[in-house]
């Protein structure tokens, strides 16, 4: 498919080779700054979606990123919850076999119910067919023999209609490997910062930072720039009057153009 393509294509290069921004520098001074503006945020990773045994389970993660998707984390958190206790906690099956109806009727506080409805019994269908069981658990396999690459992960996951690089690397959060998952904010703030060409789209930019941020600041970074961009509301519009600590960052030194990298020299 074109997602497997795309993703095969740019594993160890980035889709702007010649783009070289952010440097690792760049990546750790904007990482201190939010992380002094928002304190007490959790940057650690944690398992997302229940677990057994300190295992998270897939399927259930992968739901809840998308019921996650275009609504706030108090929505998609009651759709998930009214999902559980419709269906079941992990009973994929009910959940795959039940008239649409039902299923929409569950995940309604989330908005966009109709569609999410599809993805998620579209996507539970397509495992049982690939699979023979609603379980995608062999993706946490830790044992050296078993234990499946980043890169093998992500393909397995975006093989799945609905399923893209950015709910993708989300569940790979979850399974504690280091990946970049950029949404909307993410995106904004990193066109702003100039750490992706103007011409990059999500996905093109996602795959670039994937591979210029630092693994052990991945996460952290995520979560702190998502903060900032619900957050910030001098970030969102020019000349609203209000400060934005990004924006005077780039102010404080000497930005790079949106068209290439010549700014600050690698960092720790």
């Amino acid at each position: 498919s074109k997602k497997l393509k795309l993703h095969s294509s740019y594993v160890d290069t980035s889709p702007f080779p010649d783009f070289d921004r952010p440097t690792r520098r760049e990546v750790y001074e904007v990482y201190e700054l939010l992380k002094k503006s928002h304190p007490g945020l959790h940057t650690t990773r944690r398992p997302s979606g229940s677990s057994h045994n300190g295992v998270p389970n897939v399927i259930d993660g992968l739901i809840s990123v998308i019921l996650s998707q275009n609504t706030s984390g108090r929505n998609s958190s009651a759709a998930k919850s009214s999902l559980d206790n419709a269906f079941g906690r992990h009973n994929f099956s009910a959940i795959a076999l039940a008239p649409r109806a039902d299923v929409v009727d569950a995940i309604k506080h989330g908005g966009l119910a109709n569609k999410k409805a599809a993805t998620i019994q579209n996507l539970l269908a397509s495992i049982k067919e690939k699979h023979g069981d609603y379980s995608l658990q062999h993706l946490t396999e830790t044992l050296p023999d078993r234990r499946l690459s980043d890169d093998a992960i992500m393909e397995e996951l975006i093989s799945y209609d609905g399923v893209g690089p950015k709910t993708a690397s989300c569940v790979l959060f979850t399974l504690g490997r280091d990946s970049f998952a950029v949404d909307t904010h993410i995106y904004r703030l990193c066109r702003v910062l100039g750490w992706i060409p103007n011409t990059a789209d999500r996905v093109l930019a996602q795959a670039h930072l994937d591979l210029k941020v630092p693994a052990e600041l991945k996460y952290g970074l995520h979560i702190l720039l998502i903060q900032h961009g619900r957050t910030c509301s001098g970030c969102k519009k020019s000349g609203s009057g209000t400060g934005c600590i990004l924006k005077s960052y780039l102010k404080e030194r000497i930005a790079p153009t949106s068209e290439g990298g010549t700014g600050t020299t690698s960092g720790p």
